[in-house]
């Protein structure tokens, strides 16, 4: 039997608000309007062997699951207890029950504050200890996202092959989680604005694209933007700017990436 492969797939690549934004008409906002296109709010999809795994729930999941024809989840995993990353885990309701999702503790019980009507299996897990879900192993490390106690990205691995995924995240990244992110496959990292923003919560594109040279990853997207971009055609030419339902698939030799539109 050959090995199974993993398909890593991109739900949503917008920030909080998502784009075009509720009520603005920057040049932005008006060209995804004007073009149809939209960044949804963060979600990620991994899939192998039969199995669907969510990173992150986001607001937009219910039409994220229907356009690509996913009738169930068999696993969750939260990074971290903002509204935009796990408030779409209500759309589990009437469909599925007892969903396991996994976090940290802390994670867990911020989030638990406003999930005690969903009926799911919390399972609370430690940073930095991998654990296996479905053959492929996954490692939660903990990033800098003030002004919250404790938030994560995660490596996944499957045949050799590393995904790691930022989290939202500062670049102040603590050096035990910068030794683990090192030298993926593909690297999702959060810049949320270009280069000459100055942010608390989030990355530039600029601290972006130095840490991922310092993490020596093999290709690099950039996720979690914002409409202070430019439109996303111009702005690509510059920044590796990912976008929704985009895909990539490990273990044939070649990555498949979906259309924007």
């Amino acid at each position: 039997k050959e090995p199974d492969k993993m398909k890593v797939t991109l739900l949503g690549t917008g920030d909080s608000p998502g784009t075009p934004v509720i009520g603005c008409h920057c040049r932005t906002c008006q060209d995804a309007r004007k073009h149809g296109w939209q960044r949804r709010r963060f979600s990620v999809l991994i899939q192998t062997d039969g199995k669907n795994i969510l990173v992150d729930t986001s607001p937009d999941l219910r039409s994220q699951l229907l356009r690509l024809d996913i009738d169930r989840i068999d696993a969750v995993i939260w990074t971290h207890c903002h509204y935009d990353h796990f408030a779409g885990f209500g759309e589990f309701y009437r469909v599925q029950n007892n969903v396991p999702v996994y976090s940290s503790s802390e994670v867990h019980e911020d989030i638990g504050r406003f999930m005690h009507f969903m009926s799911y299996r919390r399972l609370e897990i430690e940073p930095y200890e991998p654990f296996d879900l479905f053959g492929i192993s996954i490692t939660l490390f903990d990033v800098t996202h003030p002004p919250l106690r404790r938030a994560h990205g995660l490596v996944v691995e499957k045949d050799g092959y590393r995904v790691v995924i930022s989290g939202d995240t500062n670049a102040e990244i603590p050096a035990e989680s910068i030794r683990l992110m090192m030298n993926a496959d593909l690297l999702l990292i959060d810049a949320i604005a270009p280069e000459g923003y100055r942010l608390k919560k989030h990355m530039n594109a600029g601290e972006a694209m130095e840490l991922s040279k310092k993490l020596r990853a093999k290709e690099v997207y950039f996720v979690h933007l914002g409409h202070f971009y430019p439109p996303h055609r111009i702005a690509m030419r510059k920044y590796p700017l990912a976008h929704d339902f985009q895909s990539f698939t490990f273990g044939e030799g070649s990555d498949d990436l979906s259309a924007f539109f």
